[in-house]
């Protein structure tokens, strides 16, 4: 497996980041199997995890700790702090009360005493990047914490945070951790080149689309999806850019097999062949599944494949606008200039 440059910290990682998400109730209870895949991952030259607090409630670190017991120095460990851990509305966020306590229960739960990469969720727009940037400086000072990124920021919220740092001094976010795939190419108009421009890495989520590009749902699928993870909005049939998404990814299907590969497969090798794309974060929730993704490292999609994803989709464009998780609060009706508050 090649290995790319993680922005310029010098750090090399794989071009699929093994996701951790499904390791524990809230996809494979099957501690031991996990961790199996783990090594799986581990064993074909993945040497990036990502996980995060909140992911099975801590249960997905301690699964990815136990894993890397004796081997936690081949890896680059990233994980994430923001989300609600309890009611309590002070386990959440971007505080600094919150992420100096947070960051030992995940250090806990890893089985570790350090961290590579530290992420903030979400950006939150009633704390000040200056709170957040100062608490996550201090970490990396102490030697607990080996660099710092966020996920699912927007363009400007990554250069404010650019900002905040050099002009007081603070850690900078290295990398950034947005939604990426074909049928999800927002970031590409605005977040990539940004990204690129200040030198981060980008660590892109959802490859296949939240199951879209796994050949989950087609046209032909007897009956629609249901899940109490994802918004109705997303995964409701009935909706114009729903079934534009199915016309899609029969296209896709049909281009796939013209050129001797997977859906799976072109999927995932379209999300990292993007010059600003550091890795893509590949999430299995069994072993066959990690098998049908470990292909796509090592494909190069040519010019005509990728001119005819264009056609399906164009560069910056989100099918369904209800698939972005970044930058949807600015539009909110609270939000719009003609509600004044």
């Amino acid at each position: 497996m090649e290995y790319r440059p993680l922005g310029r910290t010098g750090v090399h990682v794989s071009p699929l980041c093994l996701g951790a998400m499904m390791f524990g109730p809230w996809g494979n209870n099957d501690t031991a199997d996990s961790i199996r895949v783990i090594h799986r991952a581990l064993d074909a030259g993945i040497n990036f995890i990502d996980t995060a607090d909140v992911y099975s409630g801590g249960t997905s670190e301690e699964i990815v700790g136990q894993a890397l017991e004796g081997r936690r120095d081949d890896v680059f460990l990233a994980t994430k702090f923001f989300m609600p851990m309890s009611e309590d509305p002070n386990q959440r966020g971007g505080s600094r009360r919150w992420i100096i306590r947070e960051v030992e229960n995940s250090l806990r739960r890893l089985n570790t005493d350090y961290i590579d990469l530290y992420q903030v969720h979400r950006p939150s727009p009633d704390t000040d990047v200056e709170e957040t940037l100062g608490a996550l400086t201090d970490l990396v000072r102490q030697g607990k914490v080996r660099y710092i990124g966020s996920s699912s920021y927007s363009g400007s919220q990554i250069v404010e945070a650019q900002w905040a740092s050099r002009e007081r001094s603070l850690e900078r976010f290295v990398t950034e951790q947005p939604p990426y795939s074909i049928l999800v190419r927002g970031i590409e108009e605005d977040i990539l080149p940004t990204a690129q421009r200040h030198g981060m890495g980008t660590l892109t989520y959802s490859p296949l689309s939240g199951g879209w590009l796994s050949g989950r749902w087609r046209k032909d699928s007897a009956s629609e999806p249901t899940s109490s993870a994802r918004p109705n909005a997303r995964i409701d049939m009935s909706s114009p850019a729903n079934q534009r998404k199915l016309d899609i990814v029969e296209e896709l299907a049909q281009l796939a097999e013209q050129n001797g590969l997977t859906l799976i497969e072109l999927a995932i090798a379209f999300a990292i062949h993007h010059p600003g794309v550091t890795a893509a974060i590949v999430g299995p929730r069994t072993m066959e599944q990690l098998e049908s993704y470990l292909p796509a490292a090592d494909i190069t999609l040519s010019t005509d494949v990728l001119d005819r994803i264009d056609q399906l989709v164009a560069p910056g464009v989100t099918v369904n606008p209800d698939d972005n998780s970044f930058g949807a609060h600015e539009l909110t009706a609270q939000a719009r200039r003609r509600k004044r508050l």
